[in-house]
């Protein structure tokens, strides 16, 4: 292990006679924790997470947002490409819904700014859902349920506009705060292991850093895959699609081709193992359960 200081910031804690301590300070990182979950109408959080696990969004009435986003697997699924309504893989790995508001665009590609603005593709895409939204707000508006819940939560009822609102509105709760790192962040910083700590600081030196950060440790800027070398020329078969392939089959993988490709350097396996151990701390908790 190479001599790299602990790093951790110096807390002053006041212990005055008859007081009792102060709390601890936020940590000034680059990084920054998790908010809470917003407190939002909880008449279109509710409909929202209906309509979420609601499959009439498709056009054959198959498959729903959960379909591909599982909340109980991380908020996507355990397939390298989600199956489309068609019954054939899409063409780039799904991406997590939790913490997805936090995200400056939507889509790997980003090719939308809001989170209503991708719940309006999915639901036209030809090989996501395949519907349209004129059948989506007809199938909905035959259902007395659905006729109630809008109208409780939006004055105009049923429209394609309030359809995306209350899904972006559900999504928008998706986050997953309290980490263990999260709480570091906030001034407990015993709550990581010393090897934790080195690890942190591994992703730090080495450059991590500089695209993983902010609050969602990353999702807030543009960044080529290939920096210092053609990743897709040596994997070969490089396809339109390209954005993420869903390739790497463990988190070990991963962390070895953005070394290679990202920053050109190659590491000890130690110091590998130890930005690993850093990046198993940012798991946070979703209704109040770790993931």
């Amino acid at each position: 292990m190479s001599n790299v200081v602990n790093h951790r910031s110096g807390l002053m804690l006041a212990l005055c006679l008859g007081t009792a301590p102060l709390a601890a300070a936020p940590l000034n990182e680059a990084l920054k924790p998790l908010p809470a979950v917003p407190v939002l109408d909880p008449v279109k959080v509710e409909l929202g997470r209906q309509l979420f696990n609601e499959p009439r969004l498709s056009v054959n009435n198959t498959l729903s947002c959960a379909s591909c986003h599982q909340l109980t697997s991380g908020g996507a699924d355990n397939k390298p490409f989600s199956i489309g309504f068609d019954g054939k893989p899409v063409q780039i790995n799904t991406p997590s819904v939790f913490n997805a508001s936090l995200n400056f665009k939507q889509f790997w590609n980003g090719r939308v700014d809001t989170l209503e603005a991708q719940v309006e593709q999915v639901v036209i895409s030809p090989v996501e859902m395949g519907s349209d939204w004129n059948t989506v707000v007809h199938n909905l508006s035959t259902l007395p349920a659905y006729q109630n819940a809008f109208k409780q939560a939006y004055p105009d009822g049923v429209t394609a506009s309030n359809v995306q609102n209350a899904l972006a509105t559900y999504e928008r709760t998706l986050l997953t705060p309290n980490s263990r790192f999260d709480q570091y962040l906030l001034g407990d910083t015993d709550i990581l292991t010393t090897q934790e700590k080195y690890g942190y600081q591994r992703f730090k030196d080495y450059g991590c850093i500089a695209c993983h950060q902010g609050v969602n440790i990353g999702g807030n800027m543009f960044q080529k895959f290939g920096v210092m070398g053609d990743y897709f020329k040596a994997r070969g078969n490089p396809l339109e699609s390209d954005l993420h392939d869903a390739s790497a089959k463990t988190l070990e993988e991963a962390v070895d081709v953005m070394f290679k490709y990202q920053l050109g350097r190659n590491p000890s396996q130690e110091d590998k193992d130890l930005i690993i151990q850093f990046l198993k701390t940012l798991t946070g908790e979703w209704a109040g359960k770790p993931l």
